[in-house]
């Protein structure tokens, strides 16, 4: 069997994917980001590359034609010419690399999400053992990548080939157009093969993504004495379970601040169960705002009183309120007579029982 054989068939848990994160290993395509970077370059010389090529033939005439003539030292002109036009350089092309360098973390952002770690530049010395080089050159993984690269150059040979052939006829008349028009037809033509290139490298890009991350949970794939031994390790975690019980406690405080009051009533058993009560007319039936046992019934208790929330003993009602609704539930038809003799006696004590017992008993005895 498979478990008797220690197979990995179970999914990765989530602290196994989050550990392998922590380590840098993710799932992550270079064929993605090569072409979303290759995409972005295209599309940025498309936008910017009159200025560009304008902005370094400026740059060319003013460096070359100003040139001194007899100057005695050419090296006297020539250093300061080139700090100028490095300089005008890297004010035309430096937006326009950062531009690509956004690109490409935003790129990669994509596929792995926010994500700083050191571990893979930690040495690891198993790299540098010619077996395990080989063994991965030789493996299922490592015949894959080969593969996958003869076809991608395949793949772009042939379509080079097919629009080349497309264009056979306005390829050969080059020779018989003037040096604009000849330009203007290899431009269009290189274009176009730019642009199938681009888009077939994109979609073998999200293939391979696709593939990585299925990839990527295979690896990390678990027996299932894996899985049990690690669901024990954190259940029996102190620390751990410390945490969840604070958080359980916050959040159960949180709503005991916020919903009792609110409250029209508390039913109490009187001491161990605490039951919040509260009944609009558009619910149709009185809804559990809040309940607690032992010291969170005491909390109940205590911020019920502090806001002059009416407080009755029932401890039958309130043991079978809190076992048998959930907070934020309305109560069930059985308890609807209890609830409301409870309530239209809140609504005497406050002068509201003309005005609500009419509203209140009828909606809850449909």
């Amino acid at each position: 069997m498979a478990e008797d054989l220690g197979e990995r068939t179970e999914d990765p848990t989530g602290k196994k994917l989050a550990d392998a994160r922590n380590r840098g290993k993710i799932a992550k395509s270079k064929d993605l980001s090569g072409a979303i970077d290759l995409i972005a370059a295209a599309i940025v010389v498309a936008m910017l590359g009159s200025y560009i090529s304008s902005e370094f033939a400026d740059l060319m005439t003013r460096t070359l034609g100003s040139a001194p003539v007899g100057q005695a030292n050419p090296f006297d002109y020539v250093a300061p010419s080139l700090h100028q036009a490095a300089r005008s350089a890297l004010v035309t092309v430096g937006p326009i690399m950062l531009l690509m360098f956004a690109v490409i973390l935003i790129a990669h952002f994509v596929q792995i999400g926010p994500l700083f770690t050191t571990k893979p530049l930690s040495p690891d010395f198993n790299r540098l053992n010619p077996i395990s080089g080989i063994k991965r050159i030789v493996s299922l993984r490592g015949i894959m990548q080969t593969l996958m690269s003869i076809a991608k150059l395949s793949v772009v040979g042939t379509i080079v080939v097919l629009v080349i052939m497309r264009n056979e006829i306005k390829l050969v008349r080059l020779p018989l157009l003037s040096p604009g028009q000849a330009t203007m037809v290899t431009i269009a033509v290189l274009i176009e093969i730019l642009a199938w290139v681009l888009t077939i490298l994109f979609v073998i890009g999200v293939i391979d993504y696709l593939y990585q991350k299925w990839q990527h949970k295979k690896d990390l794939r678990m027996t299932k004495q894996e899985v049990k031994d690690e669901f024990k390790s954190l259940e029996g975690d102190p620390e751990l379970k410390r945490r969840r019980f604070r958080m359980a406690q916050e959040v159960a405080m949180q709503r005991v601040n916020t919903e009792v009051p609110d409250a029209d009533v508390i039913v109490t058993n009187p001491t161990h169960f605490s039951v919040a009560i509260r009944y609009k007319n558009e619910w149709g039936a009185p809804r559990v705002v809040a309940k607690g046992a032992d010291q969170l019934a005491m909390r109940i208790r205590f911020v019920a009183m502090a806001n002059g929330v009416p407080i009755v003993e029932r401890p039958p009602l309130a043991r079978a309120l809190y076992w048998g609704t959930k907070e934020g539930d309305l109560i069930s038809e059985e308890h609807y007579e209890a609830v409301a003799e409870i309530l239209a006696y809140v609504y005497r004590l406050d002068g509201r029982a003309a005005e609500m017992r009419a509203q209140a008993q009828p909606a809850m005895a449909n």
